[in-house]
Protein backbone atom coordinates (compact mmCIF):
# COMPACT_ATOMS: atom_id res chain seq x y z
CA UNK A 1 0.00 0.00 0.00
CA UNK A 2 1.29 3.36 -0.91
CA UNK A 3 2.47 5.77 2.11
CA UNK A 4 0.09 8.80 2.95
CA UNK A 5 2.18 11.56 3.34
CA UNK A 6 0.91 14.26 6.25
CA UNK A 7 -2.70 12.62 6.58
CA UNK A 8 -2.78 14.13 9.95
CA UNK A 9 -1.10 17.94 8.83
CA UNK A 10 -3.28 21.11 8.57
CA UNK A 11 -2.59 23.98 6.59
CA UNK A 12 -2.52 27.13 7.27
CA UNK A 13 -5.93 28.20 5.96
CA UNK A 14 -7.43 25.66 8.61
CA UNK A 15 -9.48 27.88 9.87
CA UNK A 16 -10.43 30.13 7.28
CA UNK A 17 -13.95 32.15 8.15
CA UNK A 18 -13.84 31.09 11.96
CA UNK A 19 -14.98 33.36 14.20
CA UNK A 20 -13.01 34.80 16.78
CA UNK A 21 -11.22 31.84 17.61
CA UNK A 22 -7.18 32.96 17.47
CA UNK A 23 -6.29 30.65 20.40
CA UNK A 24 -7.43 27.99 18.91
CA UNK A 25 -6.18 28.64 15.28
CA UNK A 26 -3.01 28.70 16.93
CA UNK A 27 -3.04 25.56 18.61
CA UNK A 28 -4.34 24.00 15.55
CA UNK A 29 -1.41 25.24 13.38
CA UNK A 30 0.91 23.68 15.75
CA UNK A 31 -0.75 20.70 15.84
CA UNK A 32 1.62 17.38 14.81
CA UNK A 33 0.68 14.30 13.82
CA UNK A 34 -1.48 12.37 15.39
CA UNK A 35 -2.21 14.82 18.37
CA UNK A 36 -5.39 16.29 18.81
CA UNK A 37 -6.25 19.64 19.60
CA UNK A 38 -8.73 21.13 22.77
CA UNK A 39 -11.35 23.78 21.23
CA UNK A 40 -13.89 25.28 22.22
CA UNK A 41 -16.73 23.41 23.30
CA UNK A 42 -14.59 20.76 25.01
CA UNK A 43 -14.26 19.22 21.78
CA UNK A 44 -11.02 18.51 20.18
CA UNK A 45 -9.77 18.71 16.58
CA UNK A 46 -7.69 15.92 15.36
CA UNK A 47 -7.37 12.31 14.36
CA UNK A 48 -9.10 9.51 11.70
CA UNK A 49 -12.08 8.09 12.18
CA UNK A 50 -11.58 4.62 10.93
CA UNK A 51 -14.29 2.82 8.81
CA UNK A 52 -14.98 -0.46 6.82
CA UNK A 53 -17.41 -1.45 3.58
CA UNK A 54 -17.96 -4.92 2.76
CA UNK A 55 -17.83 -4.20 -0.08
CA UNK A 56 -15.48 -1.69 -2.43
CA UNK A 57 -17.43 0.98 -4.44
CA UNK A 58 -18.53 0.87 -7.62
CA UNK A 59 -18.98 4.65 -8.56
CA UNK A 60 -17.83 8.08 -6.38
CA UNK A 61 -19.55 10.29 -9.77
CA UNK A 62 -22.84 11.80 -8.05
CA UNK A 63 -24.93 10.79 -10.55
CA UNK A 64 -23.77 7.16 -11.03
CA UNK A 65 -24.39 6.17 -6.98
CA UNK A 66 -26.53 2.89 -6.65
CA UNK A 67 -24.80 1.12 -3.63
CA UNK A 68 -24.54 2.20 -0.11
CA UNK A 69 -21.13 1.69 0.53
CA UNK A 70 -20.77 4.51 -2.08
CA UNK A 71 -23.67 6.42 -0.71
CA UNK A 72 -21.58 6.83 2.68
CA UNK A 73 -18.04 7.56 1.15
CA UNK A 74 -19.90 10.53 -1.60
CA UNK A 75 -21.80 12.04 1.89
CA UNK A 76 -18.79 13.47 3.17
CA UNK A 77 -16.93 14.75 -0.16
CA UNK A 78 -20.84 16.10 -1.90
CA UNK A 79 -23.46 18.16 -0.94
CA UNK A 80 -26.94 19.83 -2.12
CA UNK A 81 -29.20 22.40 -1.63
CA UNK A 82 -31.08 20.51 1.23
CA UNK A 83 -29.82 17.36 3.29
CA UNK A 84 -30.77 15.41 6.34
CA UNK A 85 -30.14 15.86 9.98
CA UNK A 86 -27.95 13.01 11.22
CA UNK A 87 -30.02 11.83 14.08
CA UNK A 88 -33.86 12.56 13.56
CA UNK A 89 -33.64 12.77 9.84
CA UNK A 90 -35.58 15.93 9.25
CA UNK A 91 -34.97 18.03 6.30
CA UNK A 92 -32.95 20.85 6.35
CA UNK A 93 -31.38 23.39 4.75
CA UNK A 94 -27.57 22.80 3.43
CA UNK A 95 -25.71 25.10 0.40
CA UNK A 96 -29.19 26.62 0.00
CA UNK A 97 -29.27 28.75 3.41
CA UNK A 98 -33.15 29.02 2.97
CA UNK A 99 -35.81 28.08 0.42
CA UNK A 100 -39.25 29.00 -0.07
CA UNK A 101 -42.66 26.40 -1.62
CA UNK A 102 -45.15 28.67 -3.79
CA UNK A 103 -47.98 27.79 -6.16
CA UNK A 104 -49.49 24.76 -4.33
CA UNK A 105 -46.22 22.90 -3.53
CA UNK A 106 -45.57 23.19 -7.49
CA UNK A 107 -42.86 25.80 -7.26
CA UNK A 108 -39.83 26.06 -5.31
CA UNK A 109 -36.72 28.89 -4.62
CA UNK A 110 -33.84 28.00 -2.98
CA UNK A 111 -31.22 30.95 -1.96
CA UNK A 112 -27.62 29.69 -1.92
CA UNK A 113 -25.68 30.28 1.04
CA UNK A 114 -22.39 32.83 0.49
CA UNK A 115 -19.06 31.88 0.53
CA UNK A 116 -19.06 28.17 -0.54
CA UNK A 117 -16.12 26.86 -2.76
CA UNK A 118 -15.84 24.04 -4.45
CA UNK A 119 -12.65 21.97 -3.32
CA UNK A 120 -9.21 22.89 -4.83
CA UNK A 121 -8.32 21.11 -7.84
CA UNK A 122 -6.13 20.87 -10.75
CA UNK A 123 -9.55 22.01 -13.10
CA UNK A 124 -9.76 25.16 -11.73
CA UNK A 125 -7.04 28.15 -12.71
CA UNK A 126 -4.26 28.19 -10.27
CA UNK A 127 -5.45 25.16 -8.38
CA UNK A 128 -7.60 27.19 -6.09
CA UNK A 129 -11.66 26.40 -5.69
CA UNK A 130 -14.29 28.54 -7.11
CA UNK A 131 -17.07 30.29 -5.51
CA UNK A 132 -20.02 27.86 -6.21
CA UNK A 133 -23.09 29.73 -7.96
CA UNK A 134 -26.81 29.20 -8.68
CA UNK A 135 -25.32 28.22 -12.47
CA UNK A 136 -23.73 25.08 -11.17
CA UNK A 137 -26.79 23.90 -9.90
CA UNK A 138 -27.98 24.47 -12.91
CA UNK A 139 -25.67 22.46 -15.07
CA UNK A 140 -25.64 19.73 -12.39
CA UNK A 141 -29.64 18.99 -12.48
CA UNK A 142 -29.50 19.64 -16.38
CA UNK A 143 -27.11 16.19 -16.16
CA UNK A 144 -29.46 14.84 -14.17
CA UNK A 145 -32.08 15.04 -16.97
CA UNK A 146 -29.77 13.40 -19.40
CA UNK A 147 -29.80 9.84 -21.19
CA UNK A 148 -26.43 8.80 -20.35
CA UNK A 149 -25.40 5.07 -18.97
CA UNK A 150 -23.55 6.84 -16.12
CA UNK A 151 -26.43 8.42 -14.64
CA UNK A 152 -28.51 6.55 -12.07
CA UNK A 153 -30.57 9.60 -10.96
CA UNK A 154 -32.93 10.25 -13.76
CA UNK A 155 -35.88 9.06 -11.96
CA UNK A 156 -35.64 11.99 -9.31
CA UNK A 157 -36.84 14.69 -11.95
CA UNK A 158 -39.10 11.61 -14.56
CA UNK A 159 -42.41 12.77 -14.86
CA UNK A 160 -42.05 15.69 -12.19
CA UNK A 161 -39.91 18.26 -12.83
CA UNK A 162 -41.22 20.97 -15.70
CA UNK A 163 -39.17 20.10 -19.00
CA UNK A 164 -37.28 16.98 -17.31
CA UNK A 165 -38.68 14.32 -19.38
CA UNK A 166 -38.43 16.76 -22.76
CA UNK A 167 -34.86 17.37 -22.42
CA UNK A 168 -34.36 14.12 -21.51
CA UNK A 169 -35.66 12.74 -24.55
CA UNK A 170 -33.99 15.82 -26.58
CA UNK A 171 -30.35 14.38 -24.88
CA UNK A 172 -31.59 10.58 -26.51
CA UNK A 173 -31.36 11.98 -30.24
CA UNK A 174 -28.26 13.29 -29.52
CA UNK A 175 -29.36 16.71 -30.09
CA UNK A 176 -29.76 18.56 -26.03
CA UNK A 177 -32.43 21.42 -26.25
CA UNK A 178 -30.75 24.93 -25.41
CA UNK A 179 -31.56 26.25 -21.92
CA UNK A 180 -31.93 22.13 -20.86
CA UNK A 181 -34.28 21.67 -18.33
CA UNK A 182 -37.05 24.31 -18.65
CA UNK A 183 -38.43 23.68 -15.13
CA UNK A 184 -34.53 24.52 -13.58
CA UNK A 185 -34.35 28.05 -13.89
CA UNK A 186 -31.29 30.77 -12.59
CA UNK A 187 -32.80 33.79 -11.06
CA UNK A 188 -29.61 35.30 -10.06
CA UNK A 189 -26.15 33.97 -9.23
CA UNK A 190 -27.35 33.24 -5.49
CA UNK A 191 -31.09 31.84 -6.33
CA UNK A 192 -32.41 29.07 -8.25
CA UNK A 193 -35.94 28.17 -9.03
CA UNK A 194 -37.31 24.41 -9.54
CA UNK A 195 -41.12 24.00 -11.04
CA UNK A 196 -42.83 21.26 -11.11
CA UNK A 197 -45.63 19.47 -13.06
CA UNK A 198 -47.54 18.34 -9.86
CA UNK A 199 -47.62 18.45 -6.44
CA UNK A 200 -44.98 16.17 -5.04
CA UNK A 201 -44.87 15.49 -1.00
CA UNK A 202 -41.35 14.77 -1.02
CA UNK A 203 -39.71 16.08 -3.04
CA UNK A 204 -37.56 18.41 -0.70
CA UNK A 205 -36.41 14.51 0.38
CA UNK A 206 -35.68 14.28 -2.87
CA UNK A 207 -33.20 16.87 -3.30
CA UNK A 208 -31.47 15.93 -0.32
CA UNK A 209 -29.79 12.21 -2.23
CA UNK A 210 -26.97 12.10 -3.56
CA UNK A 211 -28.06 13.18 -6.98
CA UNK A 212 -29.27 15.94 -6.85
CA UNK A 213 -25.13 17.32 -5.44
CA UNK A 214 -23.43 20.08 -6.86
CA UNK A 215 -20.09 19.38 -8.87
CA UNK A 216 -18.06 21.88 -11.31
CA UNK A 217 -18.40 21.68 -14.79
CA UNK A 218 -15.00 22.15 -15.27
CA UNK A 219 -14.28 18.58 -13.54
CA UNK A 220 -16.78 16.77 -15.92
CA UNK A 221 -14.50 18.57 -18.79
CA UNK A 222 -11.18 17.73 -17.48
CA UNK A 223 -11.97 14.20 -16.12
CA UNK A 224 -14.94 12.72 -17.52
CA UNK A 225 -15.90 9.02 -16.24
CA UNK A 226 -12.45 9.49 -13.95
CA UNK A 227 -15.06 11.30 -11.64
CA UNK A 228 -15.80 7.94 -11.00
CA UNK A 229 -12.74 7.70 -8.52
CA UNK A 230 -11.91 12.35 -9.07
CA UNK A 231 -14.16 13.93 -6.51
CA UNK A 232 -14.60 18.06 -6.80
CA UNK A 233 -17.38 18.79 -4.48
CA UNK A 234 -18.01 21.22 -1.26
CA UNK A 235 -18.02 18.90 1.25
CA UNK A 236 -16.39 18.70 4.64
CA UNK A 237 -13.74 16.32 3.23
CA UNK A 238 -11.71 15.81 -0.06
CA UNK A 239 -10.35 12.91 -1.88
CA UNK A 240 -6.53 12.42 -0.70
CA UNK A 241 -5.53 8.71 -1.78
CA UNK A 242 -7.46 5.52 -3.82
CA UNK A 243 -5.19 2.17 -3.35
CA UNK A 244 -7.87 -0.07 -5.74
CA UNK A 245 -10.19 -2.52 -3.35
CA UNK A 246 -7.92 -2.05 -0.49
CA UNK A 247 -9.05 1.90 0.64
CA UNK A 248 -10.35 5.16 0.11
CA UNK A 249 -8.50 8.23 2.09
CA UNK A 250 -10.40 11.48 2.78
CA UNK A 251 -8.72 14.59 4.35
CA UNK A 252 -10.08 17.51 5.68
CA UNK A 253 -11.49 20.29 3.35
CA UNK A 254 -9.49 23.37 5.18
CA UNK A 255 -11.52 25.64 3.31
CA UNK A 256 -15.27 24.38 4.47
CA UNK A 257 -17.95 26.93 4.81
CA UNK A 258 -19.23 24.91 8.19
CA UNK A 259 -18.98 26.28 11.80
CA UNK A 260 -20.19 24.80 14.58
CA UNK A 261 -22.15 27.10 17.66
CA UNK A 262 -19.03 27.98 19.24
CA UNK A 263 -17.45 29.58 16.39
CA UNK A 264 -15.02 26.35 15.54
CA UNK A 265 -15.04 25.59 12.18
CA UNK A 266 -16.65 22.16 10.55
CA UNK A 267 -15.28 19.32 10.14
CA UNK A 268 -13.51 18.36 13.53
CA UNK A 269 -11.49 15.15 12.23
CA UNK A 270 -8.34 15.47 9.96
CA UNK A 271 -8.97 12.24 7.97
CA UNK A 272 -11.65 9.84 7.33
CA UNK A 273 -10.00 6.03 6.21
CA UNK A 274 -12.23 3.72 4.44
CA UNK A 275 -11.47 0.41 4.14
CA UNK A 276 -12.74 -3.01 2.67
CA UNK A 277 -12.53 -5.89 4.70
CA UNK A 278 -14.78 -8.70 3.35
CA UNK A 279 -14.65 -10.82 6.20
CA UNK A 280 -17.35 -9.91 8.77
CA UNK A 281 -15.05 -11.64 11.94
CA UNK A 282 -11.50 -10.33 10.83
CA UNK A 283 -13.52 -6.57 10.61
CA UNK A 284 -15.01 -7.19 14.15
CA UNK A 285 -11.56 -8.37 15.49
CA UNK A 286 -9.96 -5.29 14.04
CA UNK A 287 -12.24 -2.96 15.38
CA UNK A 288 -12.11 -4.92 18.93
CA UNK A 289 -7.93 -4.30 18.26
CA UNK A 290 -8.49 -0.62 18.25
CA UNK A 291 -7.84 -0.36 14.34
CA UNK A 292 -11.55 0.96 13.05
CA UNK A 293 -13.29 3.09 15.22
CA UNK A 294 -16.50 1.57 14.39
CA UNK A 295 -18.68 -1.89 13.53
CA UNK A 296 -21.84 -2.15 11.83
CA UNK A 297 -23.15 -5.32 12.45
CA UNK A 298 -22.43 -7.88 14.27
CA UNK A 299 -20.79 -11.17 13.37
CA UNK A 300 -23.41 -13.91 12.84
CA UNK A 301 -22.01 -16.13 15.17
CA UNK A 302 -20.60 -13.57 17.52
CA UNK A 303 -23.56 -12.60 18.61
CA UNK A 304 -24.18 -14.33 21.70
CA UNK A 305 -20.92 -13.69 22.56
CA UNK A 306 -21.20 -9.62 22.23
CA UNK A 307 -25.27 -9.20 23.26
CA UNK A 308 -26.25 -10.84 26.33
CA UNK A 309 -30.00 -12.26 26.16
CA UNK A 310 -31.53 -8.90 27.94
CA UNK A 311 -29.70 -6.90 25.10
CA UNK A 312 -26.83 -5.49 27.01
CA UNK A 313 -23.18 -5.81 26.06
CA UNK A 314 -21.17 -8.69 27.73
CA UNK A 315 -18.32 -8.03 30.07
CA UNK A 316 -15.80 -8.70 27.42
CA UNK A 317 -17.47 -5.52 24.87
CA UNK A 318 -18.42 -3.66 27.99
CA UNK A 319 -16.12 -0.76 27.12
CA UNK A 320 -17.50 -0.25 23.89
CA UNK A 321 -20.67 2.29 22.70
CA UNK A 322 -23.94 0.16 22.17
CA UNK A 323 -26.45 1.76 19.27
CA UNK A 324 -29.25 -0.33 17.96
CA UNK A 325 -32.05 0.42 15.82
CA UNK A 326 -35.12 -1.07 12.96
CA UNK A 327 -33.53 0.73 9.95
CA UNK A 328 -35.23 2.02 7.01
CA UNK A 329 -33.94 -0.89 4.82
CA UNK A 330 -35.65 -4.16 3.57
CA UNK A 331 -34.12 -7.17 2.41
CA UNK A 332 -36.08 -8.88 0.02
CA UNK A 333 -35.15 -11.52 -3.31
CA UNK A 334 -36.35 -10.00 -6.62
CA UNK A 335 -38.59 -11.53 -8.95
CA UNK A 336 -37.77 -10.97 -13.14
CA UNK A 337 -41.71 -10.54 -14.06
CA UNK A 338 -40.85 -11.04 -17.94
CA UNK A 339 -39.15 -14.09 -17.48
CA UNK A 340 -40.97 -17.47 -18.18
CA UNK A 341 -41.19 -18.75 -14.74
CA UNK A 342 -40.97 -16.03 -12.46
CA UNK A 343 -44.38 -14.19 -15.05
CA UNK A 344 -46.68 -16.48 -13.04
CA UNK A 345 -47.85 -15.03 -10.28
CA UNK A 346 -48.82 -19.09 -8.77
CA UNK A 347 -45.12 -18.99 -8.95
CA UNK A 348 -44.07 -16.21 -6.76
CA UNK A 349 -46.54 -16.87 -4.49
CA UNK A 350 -45.38 -20.55 -3.97
CA UNK A 351 -41.97 -19.08 -3.17
CA UNK A 352 -43.19 -16.59 -0.70
CA UNK A 353 -45.48 -18.68 1.13
CA UNK A 354 -42.23 -21.12 1.42
CA UNK A 355 -40.47 -19.13 3.49
CA UNK A 356 -40.14 -18.88 7.22
CA UNK A 357 -39.65 -15.37 8.00
CA UNK A 358 -39.56 -15.83 11.83
CA UNK A 359 -37.25 -18.11 12.01
CA UNK A 360 -34.75 -16.29 9.64
CA UNK A 361 -34.62 -13.63 12.21
CA UNK A 362 -34.47 -16.20 15.61
CA UNK A 363 -31.52 -18.10 14.15
CA UNK A 364 -30.24 -17.33 10.96
CA UNK A 365 -29.73 -13.22 11.71
CA UNK A 366 -29.68 -13.89 15.85
CA UNK A 367 -32.11 -11.30 16.12
CA UNK A 368 -31.18 -8.71 14.13
CA UNK A 369 -34.18 -8.18 12.14
CA UNK A 370 -37.84 -7.64 11.94
CA UNK A 371 -39.64 -10.23 10.17
CA UNK A 372 -41.10 -8.40 6.50
CA UNK A 373 -44.65 -9.91 6.95
CA UNK A 374 -46.00 -6.84 6.69
CA UNK A 375 -44.88 -5.67 3.33
CA UNK A 376 -42.27 -3.95 1.10
CA UNK A 377 -42.40 -0.55 4.11
CA UNK A 378 -40.36 -0.86 7.05
CA UNK A 379 -42.02 -0.05 10.22
CA UNK A 380 -40.13 2.84 10.61
CA UNK A 381 -41.91 5.70 9.60
CA UNK A 382 -44.60 7.76 11.58
CA UNK A 383 -48.24 7.39 10.34
CA UNK A 384 -47.71 4.68 8.15
CA UNK A 385 -49.62 1.79 9.43
CA UNK A 386 -47.08 -0.79 8.84
CA UNK A 387 -49.14 -3.30 10.68
CA UNK A 388 -52.27 -3.31 8.42
CA UNK A 389 -50.59 -4.82 5.44
CA UNK A 390 -51.14 -8.27 4.77
CA UNK A 391 -47.62 -9.93 3.15
CA UNK A 392 -46.78 -13.83 3.35
CA UNK A 393 -46.22 -15.84 6.57
CA UNK A 394 -44.77 -19.54 6.22
CA UNK A 395 -47.38 -21.45 5.24
CA UNK A 396 -46.04 -24.60 3.50
CA UNK A 397 -49.96 -25.96 2.73
CA UNK A 398 -50.36 -22.73 0.60
CA UNK A 399 -47.21 -22.50 -0.81
CA UNK A 400 -47.51 -26.27 -2.16
CA UNK A 401 -51.67 -25.38 -3.80
CA UNK A 402 -49.85 -22.52 -5.70
CA UNK A 403 -46.96 -24.31 -6.62
CA UNK A 404 -49.66 -27.06 -8.27
CA UNK A 405 -51.72 -24.16 -10.00
CA UNK A 406 -48.68 -23.31 -11.65
CA UNK A 407 -48.22 -26.56 -12.81
CA UNK A 408 -45.77 -27.95 -10.86
CA UNK A 409 -47.54 -30.27 -8.38
CA UNK A 410 -44.49 -31.85 -6.13
CA UNK A 411 -41.96 -29.55 -7.82
CA UNK A 412 -42.64 -31.91 -10.69
CA UNK A 413 -40.99 -30.06 -14.20
CA UNK A 414 -39.66 -27.25 -12.17
CA UNK A 415 -36.44 -26.44 -13.58
CA UNK A 416 -33.56 -26.11 -11.25
CA UNK A 417 -33.41 -22.38 -10.29
CA UNK A 418 -30.38 -20.41 -9.40
CA UNK A 419 -30.78 -17.23 -6.64
CA UNK A 420 -27.86 -14.74 -7.39
CA UNK A 421 -26.36 -13.01 -4.83
CA UNK A 422 -23.24 -10.51 -4.09
CA UNK A 423 -20.78 -11.52 -2.20
CA UNK A 424 -18.99 -9.79 0.83
CA UNK A 425 -20.30 -10.18 4.42
CA UNK A 426 -20.75 -13.70 5.55
CA UNK A 427 -25.01 -12.80 6.20
CA UNK A 428 -26.20 -12.66 2.47
CA UNK A 429 -24.79 -15.89 2.48
CA UNK A 430 -26.16 -17.53 5.87
CA UNK A 431 -29.39 -16.19 4.83
CA UNK A 432 -29.65 -17.84 1.11
CA UNK A 433 -28.40 -20.87 2.49
CA UNK A 434 -31.37 -20.78 4.99
CA UNK A 435 -33.66 -19.66 1.95
CA UNK A 436 -32.41 -22.01 -0.50
CA UNK A 437 -32.84 -24.94 2.16
CA UNK A 438 -36.87 -23.89 2.82
CA UNK A 439 -37.56 -23.93 -0.62
CA UNK A 440 -36.18 -26.90 -1.52
CA UNK A 441 -38.29 -28.83 1.17
CA UNK A 442 -41.40 -27.09 0.67
CA UNK A 443 -41.65 -27.16 -2.93
CA UNK A 444 -39.07 -29.99 -3.81
CA UNK A 445 -37.17 -27.99 -6.10
CA UNK A 446 -33.54 -27.71 -6.54
CA UNK A 447 -31.99 -24.13 -5.86
CA UNK A 448 -28.15 -23.22 -6.67
CA UNK A 449 -26.22 -19.84 -4.94
CA UNK A 450 -24.20 -17.97 -7.50
CA UNK A 451 -22.10 -15.68 -5.77
CA UNK A 452 -20.82 -12.74 -8.00
CA UNK A 453 -18.79 -9.25 -6.99
CA UNK A 454 -21.42 -6.25 -6.58
CA UNK A 455 -20.34 -4.50 -10.15
CA UNK A 456 -21.34 -7.62 -11.64
CA UNK A 457 -24.17 -8.72 -9.64
CA UNK A 458 -26.28 -4.71 -10.28
CA UNK A 459 -25.46 -5.09 -13.68
CA UNK A 460 -26.82 -8.78 -14.34
CA UNK A 461 -30.19 -7.44 -12.34
CA UNK A 462 -30.30 -3.71 -14.01
CA UNK A 463 -29.98 -5.60 -17.38
CA UNK A 464 -32.61 -8.63 -16.88
CA UNK A 465 -30.21 -11.52 -16.82
CA UNK A 466 -31.04 -13.15 -13.74
CA UNK A 467 -34.00 -14.13 -12.74
CA UNK A 468 -34.42 -14.47 -8.77
CA UNK A 469 -31.70 -12.36 -6.56
CA UNK A 470 -31.10 -10.86 -3.44
CA UNK A 471 -31.50 -7.40 -2.87
CA UNK A 472 -31.65 -4.49 0.23
CA UNK A 473 -32.85 -1.43 -0.19
CA UNK A 474 -31.97 1.02 2.50
CA UNK A 475 -33.86 4.25 1.92
CA UNK A 476 -32.34 6.98 0.01
CA UNK A 477 -34.64 9.65 1.71
CA UNK A 478 -37.39 9.29 4.50
CA UNK A 479 -40.54 8.75 3.09
CA UNK A 480 -42.43 5.18 1.74
CA UNK A 481 -42.55 6.56 -1.48
CA UNK A 482 -39.06 5.93 -1.78
CA UNK A 483 -39.53 2.37 -1.44
CA UNK A 484 -43.27 2.24 -3.72
CA UNK A 485 -41.37 3.37 -6.12
CA UNK A 486 -39.43 0.44 -6.75
CA UNK A 487 -42.76 -0.89 -8.08
CA UNK A 488 -43.59 2.04 -10.38
CA UNK A 489 -43.94 1.00 -14.10
CA UNK A 490 -42.76 4.62 -15.27
CA UNK A 491 -39.31 3.33 -14.07
CA UNK A 492 -39.40 0.21 -16.33
CA UNK A 493 -38.09 0.68 -19.98
CA UNK A 494 -39.19 -0.27 -23.08
CA UNK A 495 -36.84 -3.07 -24.08
CA UNK A 496 -35.13 -5.47 -22.35
CA UNK A 497 -32.16 -4.08 -23.83
CA UNK A 498 -32.15 -0.99 -21.53
CA UNK A 499 -31.37 -0.94 -17.71
CA UNK A 500 -34.02 -0.90 -14.93
CA UNK A 501 -31.87 0.45 -12.05
CA UNK A 502 -35.51 0.88 -10.02
CA UNK A 503 -37.95 -1.64 -11.13
CA UNK A 504 -35.52 -4.36 -12.01
CA UNK A 505 -38.80 -6.70 -11.57
CA UNK A 506 -39.96 -4.88 -14.93
CA UNK A 507 -43.61 -5.09 -12.49
CA UNK A 508 -46.31 -3.40 -14.64
CA UNK A 509 -49.62 -2.77 -13.06
CA UNK A 510 -51.47 0.45 -14.37
CA UNK A 511 -53.83 0.23 -11.32
CA UNK A 512 -50.81 0.29 -8.94
CA UNK A 513 -48.73 3.31 -10.81
CA UNK A 514 -52.94 5.27 -10.37
CA UNK A 515 -52.55 4.67 -6.72
CA UNK A 516 -48.72 5.41 -6.60
CA UNK A 517 -49.36 8.51 -8.38
CA UNK A 518 -51.96 10.01 -6.67
CA UNK A 519 -50.41 9.59 -3.25
CA UNK A 520 -47.54 11.37 -4.26
CA UNK A 521 -49.57 14.47 -5.56
CA UNK A 522 -51.58 14.59 -1.64
CA UNK A 523 -49.85 16.87 0.46
CA UNK A 524 -52.02 15.97 3.34
CA UNK A 525 -50.03 13.41 5.65
CA UNK A 526 -52.58 11.51 6.82
CA UNK A 527 -54.56 10.89 3.52
CA UNK A 528 -50.80 9.86 1.78
CA UNK A 529 -50.27 7.43 4.36
CA UNK A 530 -53.44 5.58 3.94
CA UNK A 531 -53.16 5.38 -0.31
CA UNK A 532 -48.87 4.44 0.16
CA UNK A 533 -50.55 1.38 2.78
CA UNK A 534 -53.29 0.49 -0.22
CA UNK A 535 -49.79 0.61 -3.04
CA UNK A 536 -48.07 -1.70 -0.77
CA UNK A 537 -50.74 -4.26 0.15
CA UNK A 538 -51.53 -4.10 -3.87
CA UNK A 539 -47.72 -4.85 -4.72
CA UNK A 540 -48.10 -8.06 -1.93
CA UNK A 541 -50.94 -9.31 -3.58
CA UNK A 542 -48.76 -8.91 -6.82
CA UNK A 543 -45.86 -10.71 -5.04
CA UNK A 544 -43.63 -8.79 -6.60
CA UNK A 545 -40.75 -9.67 -4.75
CA UNK A 546 -39.87 -11.75 -1.83
CA UNK A 547 -39.36 -9.30 1.42
CA UNK A 548 -37.74 -11.26 4.20
CA UNK A 549 -36.65 -8.93 6.86
CA UNK A 550 -36.08 -5.13 8.09
CA UNK A 551 -32.72 -4.80 9.22
CA UNK A 552 -32.35 -4.32 13.25
CA UNK A 553 -28.85 -3.11 13.56
CA UNK A 554 -26.58 -3.17 16.14
CA UNK A 555 -23.51 -0.33 15.96
CA UNK A 556 -20.94 -0.93 18.31
CA UNK A 557 -18.23 2.32 18.34
CA UNK A 558 -15.50 3.02 20.12
CA UNK A 559 -15.84 4.85 23.93
CA UNK A 560 -13.52 7.77 22.45
CA UNK A 561 -16.08 8.41 19.70
CA UNK A 562 -18.21 11.66 20.24
CA UNK A 563 -21.40 12.77 18.34
CA UNK A 564 -21.74 10.20 15.94
CA UNK A 565 -25.72 9.29 16.12
CA UNK A 566 -26.96 6.56 14.84
CA UNK A 567 -30.95 6.73 12.61
CA UNK A 568 -32.65 4.47 10.49
CA UNK A 569 -31.34 5.38 7.24
CA UNK A 570 -27.92 4.71 8.50
CA UNK A 571 -27.44 8.32 6.70
CA UNK A 572 -23.43 9.53 8.20
CA UNK A 573 -22.45 12.25 7.94
CA UNK A 574 -18.93 13.04 9.66
CA UNK A 575 -18.30 16.46 10.03
CA UNK A 576 -19.15 17.29 13.01
CA UNK A 577 -18.54 13.77 15.11
CA UNK A 578 -14.77 14.03 16.85
CA UNK A 579 -12.68 12.03 18.91
CA UNK A 580 -11.11 12.10 22.58
CA UNK A 581 -8.10 11.15 23.54
CA UNK A 582 -7.83 7.60 24.70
Amino acid sequence: MKKIVGLFLLIGLFLLGCKDNTSTKRAVNNHKKGELVAIKGNKYYGGVFRINESEYFRSLYPLNITEVGGHRIINQIYEGLICLDQATLAIKPCLASSYEVKDSARTYIFHLRKGVYFHDDPCFPSGKGRLVTAADFKYCLDKLCEADVNNQGYWIFQNLVVGADVYYQSTQKRKPLAGGVSGVEVLNDSTIQIKLLKPFASFLAKMATPFAAVFPKEAVEMYGMKMREHCVGTGPFRIKAIEQDESVFLERNPAYWGVDSFGNQLPYLDAIKFSFIKDDKVEMLSFVDKKLEMKYRIPLDMFDEVISPEGSLTNKYSSFQKQETIEMSTQFYGFLHVDPIFKDINVRKAFCYAVDREKLCKYTIHGQGVAATHGLVPPCFPGFDWASIKGYTYDPKLAREYFAKAGFQNGKGFPTITLQLNSGGGRNISVAEAVKKMLEETLNITVNLNQVVWAQHSENIETGKCPFWRLGWVADYPDPENYLNLMNGVNVPKSLKEKAYINSFRYLNPAYDVLYQKANQTIDVAARNALYQQADQMGMDDAVMMCLFHDKQFRLIQPYVHNFPQNAMEYRVLRETWLSPH
